[in-house]
């Protein structure tokens, strides 16, 4: 039987997911990430993007994160998330949407324009994408 460990994945309005995995993949602000059972210790942030985790018995799951904190401990693993979404729950046609308002914002920009907040909305949107494009190249 493969090692396992404790996961919790937590965004502002509910537990997304909690159990035993046997690794867990993310995006951190330093770039990719693996997390096995007993890992070093980490605390870092998280960028907008994919969650893999290979539960128990090698059973896979995909969420988005739209950025937060992660914390590695050896005998768990906490993924505090601004927002988080199942990646079966995720609507493609509303991340399209967001695509598009936030690139002809960027290209109408005008004297108050925050570059930073449109810059991050697409930044969302396109991560978005990518989870719904990796869960449909699955099935």
């Amino acid at each position: 039987m493969a090692m396992t460990v404790q996961l919790d994945v937590v965004s502002a309005e509910e537990k997304i997911f909690s159990g035993l995995v046997e690794s867990v993949q993310v995006t951190g602000s330093e770039g990719e990430l693996g997390i096995l059972p007993f890992h070093a210790p980490l605390l870092t942030t998280l960028k907008p993007g994919m969650v893999r985790i290979v539960k128990q018995f090698g059973e896979e799951h995909v969420m988005y994160v739209a950025g937060g904190i992660l914390e590695v401990q050896p005998d768990s693993i906490t993924v505090l998330a601004d927002v988080a979404v199942r990646g079966e729950d995720l609507d493609e046609q509303a991340a399209l949407d967001a695509q598009k308002r936030a690139e002809e914002a960027m290209q109408n920009a005008g004297a108050d324009f925050n570059y930073a907040e449109a810059a991050g909305q697409l930044a969302e949107a396109i991560a978005q994408l990518r989870v719904i494009r990796q869960l449909r190249g699955k099935k």
